[in-house]
C-alpha cells in the first residue's frame, strides 16, 4: 500500500506541476484570469496530496511501536492483555 500513497502523491504533484506550467506558459497568452484559477487550484494540491501521503494504512501498525517509555510502554502491554514473561 505504500507504493499506491507515494504513487499518488507524485501523481498529485505532477498534476500541482503542470497546472502551474501550464498556466504561466501557454494559457496567459489567452486569459489571464484563466492562468490565475489554475494557479489557485495548483496551490491547493500540496496540502491535499502531503495529506495523502502521510495516511496510514491498515496494514501499518503504528500502535504496536513501542513509545520509549519502559513503564509506559509496560503499562499498555497490561491494558492490551499482552503481558511480557519476567
Amino acid at each position: 500500500m505504500y507504493r499506491r500513497r507515494r504513487h499518488v502523491y507524485f501523481t498529485m504533484m505532477a498534476v500541482c506541476l503542470g497546472l502551474f506550467v501550464g498556466a504561466w506558459a501557454v494559457v496567459r497568452l489567452w486569459s489571464v484570469p484563466a492562468a490565475v484559477a489554475m494557479c489557485v487550484v495548483a496551490m491547493v494540491i500540496p496540502p491535499f496530496a502531503a495529506v495523502v501521503a502521510n495516511r496510514r494504512g491498515p496494514e501499518d501498525r503504528w500502535w504496536d511501536d513501542p513509545s520509549g517509555d519502559p513503564k509506559s510502554d509496560e503499562w499498555w502491554d497490561e491494558l492490551d492483555g499482552r503481558r511480557k514473561p519476567r
